[in-house]
């Protein structure tokens, strides 16, 4: 696997050259009028909303962007209206009138929109930052699915203050809005409704050539009637952006390939820090880097960077860990985020044989190249390699993950994985189990064309220079079936002891896993509530050696969802544990409780959220029971007043007291993280987050400017400093200046 990269090098290569000869030939094919002539797409559109159709030409003349709806072109095409109600309910007919229309040239598709109000007064905004959050905003979402395949997509919204909102959809409904591209937009406020135009070009997204329809679903969020609508129904226990319920979108003539797409965005980075707890001097650091997109067709791509830098990543969420096991934190970094579920999704939820985070995580990342996107009708395919550098005691590293999803059945797949982290120029007498580790994976993802029914079925096996058990694999079983009046899940896991994936994430290993859930609801006619119901689970953790229950946690919860969406949850839990290894259950090293000891306990607790649509909001959980042998009380919530259209004002608060005997004693754990975001436009972003952890005994501040002075083309300036909270006398500090431009 060392020469992994060369190989992947050859076969770029390869396929640019053939990409510029058939960039070549493009404009001779088109003139002779290609898509009248081959042989169209014959693969099934889908039947659920099959009658939902929107018939979209071409333009005749000029678009221009300033939202005003104005143009011939969008009073000739069809008028779709967003007639159906989602949310509150999903039987009955909008409030709101919604009207959009759509047309397209050879290099882009319009749409346009116009929203009525029927409620007078400010539309609820929460800033003019870009990738908002749909509940939080009066928006316009439009979700596309390319391929028809009801699983894979693009989403792409606009707030009623023109922020911007995109993202890429896998598994059907997921949304990752950390995926970015260049589209423009624009929308007019009047007093009784709000307008918009929106250009997306093709060469922003993939899709295959030939095919004369997409899926299409669209979206309104109107926060002062608390009513979600769309253009073709969904259940309402659905998001809005699940492909298997989009609509039909017709065109003229297919788009046609959009050329050679060929990006770069290099980098400048300088940047100074200093470690004064350790007494050094101050660092000065000067680097550059770059980031390449090539599109070998219109539904490939090819990723590369060199020297990559990602420090305008926003700084992680802190929390206070009374976990056994390692914390999940979710991968904000751009160059992993398309595709990602070729690489990301395999497994499941704690166990996952790649987790890009890894990457990087110990060591400066040297350069990659990602491989990701469709291939022919049914299959798509990612391979990834990335080379680490060499950082003090540690050796260069190589990461490759290579992967497959087969499309079976209307909306079902199978799918495989490999990964392989390799220490490169390894000594001879390396110590063995350090040289390489590598999984091997193979997945069936079950899922019908409604998507009442998801099942996943997966098998795993882990391989480690040196090391050969029969325990180095992990298998799993999850089953859901979703109903508006009931959901019904099944999940059984097992992990071997010796099951080894470095390149992964699985903090907890050596167990059996059954856990079965039920959630039931209920909608009455009249009232305060929009609907109300239990849900109950049991998670069940065995030994796999004697199949001794070693840890059982039974839950019977009930909640109330109000017209107004504030939410409040009535929390039950009985929990068992025997303790595998000594643990402390402060966290704080110092004192343990034994392996093998056992403990039982109980706790109740409340969660209220409040009105979102409101300029101040909040969430408030509170709890008090049992915590191993002694008791834990628990308050935790946050506190959001906006000032719309810029920004807003956040309070985070965690604070558990815990009760515990001697040599523990009391102990309080304080986390308190304030956060201003504020958006003086659509191109100036400014926040700061201070965070204070007591659990760790640091104070955080992250101070981040951003300039996007053009299209996905940054200067950012971030400043992050780490006190001891005592007397607030600094750790570390740094500043970093970067600036990023995007060629295409």
């Amino acid at each position: 696997m060392v020469k992994s990269s060369f190989v992947l090098a050859l076969t770029v290569l390869s396929l640019f050259s053939s990409q510029l000869y058939s960039a070549k030939c493009e404009t001779d094919t088109i003139k002779r009028n290609i898509f009248h002539s081959e042989k169209q797409d014959k693969q099934e559109v889908n039947k659920i909303n099959k009658d939902y159709i929107i018939r979209v030409k071409k333009r005749a003349s000029d678009i221009k962007l300033d939202g005003l709806i104005n143009e011939d072109d969008w009073r000739k095409g069809e008028i779709i209206n967003l007639s159906h109600m989602v949310l509150p309910y999903d039987t009955g007919q909008a409030t709101a009138r919604s009207e959009v229309m759509m047309t397209y040239d050879e290099k882009a598709f319009y749409l346009a929109f116009i929203f009525h109000d029927t409620v007078p007064g400010k539309r609820p905004v929460e800033s003019l930052r870009r990738d908002f959050v749909f509940t939080n905003n009066d928006n316009f979402s439009i979700y596309i699915d390319p391929f028809n395949d009801q699983t894979t997509g693009y989403s792409f919204g606009i707030s009623a203050s023109g922020a911007q909102r995109d993202g890429s959809i896998s598994n059907g409904n997921v949304n990752n809005l950390m995926w970015d591209c260049k589209w423009q937009s624009v929308i007019k406020n009047f007093g009784d409704r709000w307008t918009g135009e929106v250009r997306i070009p093709f060469k922003s997204i993939r899709y295959k050539t030939g095919v004369d329809h997409w899926g299409i679903q669209i979206s309104r969020n109107d926060m002062k009637l608390n009513e979600k609508s769309a253009w073709a129904p969904v259940p309402r226990q659905f998001a809005t952006a699940t492909l298997s319920y989009a609509g039909q979108l017709l065109w003229e003539t297919p788009p046609r390939r959009s050329g050679l797409r060929l990006t770069f965005i290099p980098y400048l980075n300088s940047s100074i820090s200093q470690n004064i707890e350790n007494g050094e001097n101050p660092k000065y650091k000067y680097n550059f880097g770059l980031d390449s997109k090539i599109g070998l067709s219109t539904s490939l791509n090819l990723d590369l960077t060199y020297n990559p830098d990602f420090s305008q990543a926003e700084v992680d969420d802190q929390v206070t860990n009374l976990d056994r096991f390692e914390l999940y934190f979710p991968e904000k970094r751009q160059f992993f985020l398309e595709n990602s579920d070729l690489f990301g999704s395999f497994g499941t939820d704690n166990i996952r044989p790649f987790f890009s985070r890894r990457v990087g995580l110990d060591a400066p990342v040297l350069a990659g190249a990602r491989l990701s996107g469709k291939i022919g009708r049914d299959w798509r395919l990612g391979l990834m390699d990335m080379q680490t550098e060499k950082e003090g005691n540690l050796l260069v590293r190589n990461f490759f993950v290579a992967s497959f999803q087969k499309k079976v059945f209307a909306r079902s797949n199978v799918g495989g994985v490999f990964v392989n982290k390799e220490q490169i120029n390894a000594p001879l007498d390396w110590q063995d189990g350090n040289k390489y580790n590598r999984i091997v994976g193979l997945e069936y993802n079950l899922a019908s064309r409604d998507n009442f029914l998801n099942s996943k079925f997966f098998a795993q096996k882990s391989f480690t220079s040196g090391k050969m058990t029969s325990e180095e694999y992990t298998q799993g079983i999850n089953f859901a079936y979703s109903r508006k009046s009931h959901l019904l899940e099944m999940e059984e896991l097992y992990v071997g002891r010796d099951y080894n994936a470095e390149a992964g994430y699985v903090p907890r290993k050596d167990y059996l896993k059954v856990n079965p859930k039920a959630t039931f609801n209920f909608f009455p006619k009249n009232g305060l509530l929009e609907y109300h119901g239990f849900s109950t689970e049991v998670v069940n953790f065995y030994s796999p050696w004697n199949m001794e229950l070693i840890e059982r946690q039974i839950s019977a919860n009930y909640f109330l969802q109000f017209k107004n969406r504030a939410h409040l949850v009535i929390i039950n839990e009985l929990n068992y544990l025997v303790l595998q290894k000594d643990y402390d259950p402060t966290n704080n090293g110092k004192y343990y409780l034994p392996a093998e000891s056992s403990y039982k306990w109980y706790k109740f607790a409340l969660s209220f959220t409040s009105d979102n649509s409101k300029l101040f909001k909040y969430l408030i959980h509170s709890g008090y029971g049992g915590y191993y042998n002694g008791e834990r009380w628990i308050v935790e919530g946050n506190l959001n007043y906006r000032v719309q259209p810029y920004g807003y004002i956040s309070l985070v608060y965690s604070y558990n007291n815990l009760i515990l005997p001697a040599p523990w004693n009391h102990s309080g754990l304080w986390l308190v993280g304030t956060k201003l975001d504020m958006t003086f436009t659509d191109k100036l972003f400014f926040s700061t987050y201070i965070q204070y952890n007591q659990q760790i005994n640091n104070i955080n501040i992250n101070a981040r400017f951003q300039w996007r002075y053009k299209p996905v083309s940054d200067l950012f300036i971030v400043y992050t400093d780490n006190y001891f909270p005592e007397y607030m006398v600094e750790k570390n500090r740094a500043l970093v200046l970067k600036i990023s431009y995007w060629f295409n």
